[in-house]
């Protein structure tokens, strides 16, 4: 502890030399370091000072930068939003035209905008709600614009209909103005040579290698009078009277929609629901020339408006879709000219029907028509023409004769002689050696005749103009009716004219002209029946009889009617004759070997044409009948068809030969045949009725009743 202590005690001494040595130096430090305090009290007034100065300087600044800031992010905003506004605009701006477009009802330019606005704007406009209300509203305007091009088609369907007859006599017109030309220039160049043949004439209307029409170039086959000399009275062409633009919209607006296929069936159907109608002849169309010439102009309006739309669309028609609805228009216009024109009896409405049609070929020969068989049609129609001629002339002759005194013909002066052989040509030196006054060794019926000649002559020059006969056919034909007047009709006069103080006809003369009565019936029959157009596949069978029965029944009638001034016998007989025609006809039409199949619906608006035929025999047309003898003509027919409408092979089979058979009048072969032509059209309409049990039964039945029949005939025959 001492030692310790001692030790405490020398550091202690070290410790205070130590301080006493440094104290001199730490008190020099004090005093130095008060020093210093004040010194940095003064730098910190000074730091403050300038502080307060550098913030005061420094607020304007950061103003000024917070402003920079503030303008910086409104440039930035405003540079975002012209580069939105630049992909908004378009698309605002062309949403704005689209609407004036659908206003102004311009739907091919709105769809046209609409489809680059949904393509192109709208995907770099970007997600806004506008975008997406007009993409939303897109579909709603396209379904509107193909609704309104829709509507607009029809009106322009609806207006062609309804001036289909404007405009084909418009283009017969400009056809027989054309014709007049070509005549004129004709006659000018080939002085006295003959007229054209038929090929010449159809040489100039050939359509050129690139489908144009010959009228007019510049229309695609619309009328155009393009003639220098016709400038002051210009005909309007089909563009004129209709507007042909509702069709090409609606063709290109269903084009950009990807519905052309749809737009085409649609307007090709419609055309041809059109040219049904317009193929319908009135029933009273033969009793004026003004019902033929509309019916003439309505075909003609039609076709030309198919030859325009033909010629300035791409696809919408084509010449196959075109042939096909001529051939159909040239059958029916044809069999409408051979009915109607046979109600007539006036030679010159004839005639006059005849240069209509002529205009009518030519007209349609125009624009690349074919069109021989209404020429061969108006040579068929040239030996109707030739009999109503004598007809007339029979009257004519007769009307002379009966005005005729019988007497020779006086002639007191030159003068006399003169006139009479202007008119007649009569040479005999021997007469000319006589003295005046003197008589002619004939009546005054004999120039007469004379001149009625030459007027026939004359008649029949004017049906063979602008046929393209050769001057060999028309020579032949003018032979032909000319010994026709000579050795029938003035044959028959001087008979007349001989036995007209005996009462009554002889006996052959009757015999020959009941025999007459009954042949024309038969063939006007059978013209009727030509007209017969049944679809022998038919699935069902219609409620009503077809249009040509009911033409003929009411024909059957209206002639019947006449007959109540001929003896009962002679009415009674032609009336059993033409019952009697016409079921063997109908049966002969449903067993023809062109006929290879037959539904049964076809069967059955067959039978609704027998049963029409039967209320018409059990009408009683003519008096005198017993009870249903009429109905007796169509048993065959009736016993037929019940058979095969009945399927009631099991009684026939099984009573077959027996005389209470209730099929006792059907033949087994006849039978056989249509029953081939049943089990033939089973096999064609089901083509996978393997599969199914019930067309595969229905075929065994079929099969089975063919074998029976077969066995039938062959035990009979053996």
């Amino acid at each position: 502890m001492d030692k310790l202590e001692a030790r405490i005690r020398n550091h202690d001494r070290e410790i205070e030399k130590m301080c006493n040595h440094h104290f001199q130096g730490f008190v020099d430090s004090i005093t130095e370091l008060l020093k210093v305090r004040g010194e940095a009290q003064k730098l910190k007034v000074q730091v403050t000072e300038t502080n307060q100065k550098l913030q005061n300087d420094g607020k304007q600044l950061l103003d000024a930068m917070d402003e920079l800031r503030q303008c910086r992010l409104q440039q930035r905003n405003i540079a975002t939003t012209i580069d939105k506004l630049t992909h908004c605009l378009p698309v605002l701006e062309m949403y704005s035209r689209l609407q004036e477009q659908m206003r102004a009802k311009r739907y091919y330019p709105a769809l046209c905008t609409l489809e680059q606005l949904e393509q192109t704007c709208l995907p770099k406009a970007g997600q806004y709600r506008f975008c997406s209300i007009m993409a939303d509203n897109i579909p709603r305007l396209r379904t509107h614009i193909r609704d309104v091009s829709m509507s607009d088609l029809k009106d322009f369907l609806e207006s062609i209909r309804k001036h289909s007859d404007k405009i084909g006599e418009t283009a017969m017109k400009q056809a027989q103005v054309q014709r007049s030309l070509d005549n004129a220039l004709t006659h000018q160049q080939r002085a006295g040579s003959g007229r054209r043949s038929r090929k010449e004439a159809g040489q100039g209307t050939e359509l050129d290698g690139q489908g144009g029409s010959p009228l007019s170039e510049q229309d695609s086959g619309i009328l155009d009078v393009e003639d220098e000399e016709e400038e002051d009275d210009e005909v309007p062409g089909a563009h004129d009277l209709v507007d042909f633009s509702p069709v090409y919209r609606c063709l290109h607006i269903y084009t950009v929609l990807g519905a052309r296929d749809t737009f085409e069936n649609y307007y090709r159907k419609q055309r041809r629901k059109q040219a049904r109608l317009v193929l319908q002849p009135h029933s009273n169309m033969h009793e004026t020339l003004e019902g033929y010439s509309r019916y003439f102009n309505q075909i003609v309006g039609f076709f030309v408006v198919e030859d325009h739309v033909l010629h300035t669309t791409q696809g919408l028609v084509n010449r196959a879709y075109v042939e096909e609805l001529w051939e159909l228009a040239l059958s029916k216009t044809i069999a409408a000219l051979r009915t109607h024109s046979s109600y007539c009896t006036d030679p010159d409405l004839i005639l006059d029907l005849k240069n209509l049609t002529v205009l009518f070929t030519d007209t349609l020969q125009g624009y690349g028509f074919p069109v021989n068989q209404l020429f061969d049609m108006l040579l068929e129609m040239r030996d109707q023409y030739g009999e109503m001629l004598l007809k007339k002339w029979n009257q004519s002759f007769r009307q002379i004769l009966d005005q005729d005194n019988y007497s020779p013909i006086p002639v007191a002066t030159e003068e006399e002689h003169k006139r009479i052989a202007g008119h007649f040509p009569f040479n005999d030196p021997e007469w000319e050696k006589m003295p005046f006054p003197k008589k002619l060794p004939f009546s005054e019926f004999v120039p007469k005749f004379y001149s009625q000649l030459k007027e026939f002559i004359y008649a029949c020059l004017k049906y063979s103009e602008d046929l393209h006969l050769s001057s060999t056919e028309i020579d032949d034909m003018i032979r032909k009716s000319t010994n026709l007047l000579l050795t029938r009709t003035l044959s028959n006069c001087l008979q007349y004219a001989i036995k007209k103080k005996n009462v009554g006809l002889a006996e052959d003369a009757r015999h020959a002209a009941e025999e007459e009565i009954y042949t024309n019936l038969n063939q006007k029959i059978d013209q009727f029946l030509q007209l017969a157009d049944y679809d022998w596949m038919a699935p069902q069978g219609g409620g009503q009889a077809s249009d040509y029965l009911s033409d003929l029944i009411a024909f059957l009638c209206s002639t019947f009617a006449v007959f109540t001034h001929l003896p009962g016998k002679v009415a009674q007989t032609a009336c059993m004759s033409a019952c009697k025609h016409l079921s063997t006809s109908l049966l002969q039409l449903l067993l023809e070997a062109d006929v290879r199949q037959v539904s049964m619906g076809a069967l059955q608006q067959f039978n609704v044409d027998v049963k029409e035929c039967e209320r018409f025999a059990r009408a009683g047309p003519v008096p005198g009948f017993q009870g249903d003898t009429l109905l007796l003509a169509f048993i065959d027919l009736r016993q037929l068809l019940d058979l095969f409408t009945q399927w009631d092979w099991s009684t026939y089979l099984a009573d077959y030969g027996r005389p209470t058979s209730k099929y006792l009048r059907v033949n087994p072969h006849t039978a056989l045949a249509l029953l081939e032509k049943m089990k033939d059209t089973s096999r064609k309409n089901n083509m996978f009725a393997q599969f199914r049990k019930n067309e595969r039964d229905k075929q065994k039945l079929i099969d089975t009743v063919v074998k029976q029949l077969r066995n039938l005939i062959s035990s009979h025959q053996s």
